[in-house]
């Protein structure tokens, strides 16, 4: 049996597929977007009429493969990543998924799992390698698989710049003060957090506190954490509420890592700990009938936490510090997808501000790349606002797998400050300085190469060094600036 048609014949899914029919009915539901993401973490698929929900959960959408790759061409004008004779793929439709959009209520959202197409040569109707949400599934089910049921789970701190829209449609500044933490600046954005915060309630985000962050416009407004593939899925869905939030405020939202220098960057700094055991549990901030099936309202709450160590003491467990000493082994190649741009390099040079840019870990500590951040979870901060959460958490599986596998050791941690450290002579690795650096860090790592298996890896380094080429090969305003008149 093909793969696309194994998995949709899943056991249960003809009920969920029902239960997505019974909402249709009841919200009013005359279109659907059908969803799946791209290897930049964009958010692609089609919409169809809702009338066709059996047909698409049966057979899937169609669509390019040149939708994986944004279907951008690369400097010589070619697609990235795919010929343009390449087949069709399949999105089937995760029933579980499925969501009334808040702002137009006719229409819905369903995330998808992509599949080769049914006919292709080599992998006909497998599992799509390219595909980063279904990957991060299958990498998260075989960790699951070899460590007795063990599973991430993570939050996320997803900051974001609110810049004021100039004449030209370009960034004109922000809004408010760069004042962290100040209540009146938070309150001269509150028409954009409050819709968020609506929206983000009514699309299954337990949304649980905001603040205004160092930066002009800046705001970080987080979600309950939860298991690996639905938290993705909620950031995705969080970066599509504040899109349409500027679009009703007038405003750019700008996910953008650096936007100022000499300023607080957007981070989304990754908060995670690994269970076992817990059940589900229905969390919804909204009244009934839900805009949406109950999946999308559920958390995965309870078990064992097994980073946590002794009662009231901030060491983690022999099986956290075996998951930071995996971290710590690989950090220059997770660092690559992480901080996933030329301009998240900005952020790694512009020191002073907290840049995440040593490898080194501690408790509560700022100044270095990992810092337990409570007793029983850990943080990893080099990873910007542009990060595709779907390939970060693959990878951060494969590090701890590693951790894990080989009782990896990640020293003791560090307390003091790590610039106070270092001039105490301690001495300590630089993280990747620039983006290039970072790719080769990552071509030489193949346990982090193996979270983004067969042609995703491929797909994502022809994408990337091509987006660092085109940047080395511009001429800039700093060219211009520098080098004019600089002779005779």
């Amino acid at each position: 049996m093909l793969e696309v048609d194994a998995y949709v014949q899943t056991p249960g899914r003809d009920e969920l597929v029902a239960e997505v029919r019974a909402k249709i009915n009841e919200l009013g539901i005359d279109f659907i977007y059908y969803q799946y993401i791209s290897i930049t973490g964009r958010i692609m698929g089609k919409a169809a009429p809702a009338p066709h929900w059996e047909a698409m959960a049966q057979n899937g959408i169609q669509t390019w493969y040149g939708g994986i790759t944004n279907v951008f061409p690369n400097r010589a004008g070619e697609l990235l990543g795919f010929p343009s004779n390449a087949h069709e793929l399949i999105a089937i439709p995760d029933p579980d998924t499925f969501c009334q959009l808040p702002w137009n209520k006719r229409t819905a959202r369903v995330y998808c799992t992509v599949f080769y197409g049914r006919h292709q040569e080599g992998k006909p109707g497998g599992f799509m390698e390219e595909d980063a949400r279904g990957n991060l599934r299958r990498v998260h089910q075989q960790f699951m698989d070899d460590h007795d049921g063990l599973h991430l789970r993570h939050g996320l701190e997803p900051e974001m710049c609110w810049l004021r829209k100039g004449e030209d449609g370009m960034p004109d500044g922000g809004p408010t003060k760069p004042y962290a933490y100040h209540i009146d600046q938070f309150e001269e954005l509150s028409s954009v957090y409050m819709k968020v915060i609506d929206y983000g309630q009514q699309m299954g985000l337990d949304m649980i506190q905001g603040d205004h962050e160092d930066a002009p416009g800046q705001l970080e407004l987080n979600f309950m954490y939860d298991e690996a593939l639905r938290t993705c899925d909620r950031l995705s869905t969080y970066r599509q509420i504040c899109a349409q939030v500027a679009r009703e405020e007038g405003l750019i939202a700008c996910f953008l890592a650096k936007p100022f220098m000499g300023m607080s960057a957007n981070g989304c700094h990754h908060n995670m700990s690994l269970w076992r055991g817990g059940d589900e549990e229905l969390v919804a901030r909204v009244d009934e009938p839900l805009p949406g099936v109950k999946g999308v309202f559920h958390y995965r709450k309870g078990g064992d936490n097994l980073l946590l160590g002794e009662p009231g003491d901030w060491m983690p467990g022999p099986v956290g510090r075996q998951a930071i000493g995996g971290m710590m082994a690989h950090l220059p190649a997770l660092t690559a997808i992480g901080s996933s741009t030329v301009n998240s390099y900005r952020r790694m040079l512009d020191e002073g501000l907290w840049a995440p840019i040593y490898a080194d870990w501690g408790y509560q500590n700022r100044t270095t790349s990992l810092r337990v951040s409570a007793p029983g979870r850990f943080e990893f901060r080099a990873v910007d606002s542009m990060v595709n959460p779907y390939l970060m958490a693959a990878a951060l599986l494969k590090s701890f797998d590693d951790g894990i596998r080989n009782d990896l050791d990640p020293g003791e941690p560090e307390q003091r400050n790590i610039y106070d450290a270092m001039e105490a002579g301690k001495e300590v690795k630089r993280l990747p300085r620039y983006f290039g650096e970072a790719l080769e860090a990552l071509a030489a790592d193949e346990v982090i190469k193996s979270g983004l298996p067969g042609r995703l890896y491929d797909i994502y380094m022809e994408y990337k060094t091509d987006e660092w080429d085109r940047f080395n090969a511009e001429v800039s305003e700093w060219d211009l600036k520098t080098y004019l008149d600089c002779l005779p």
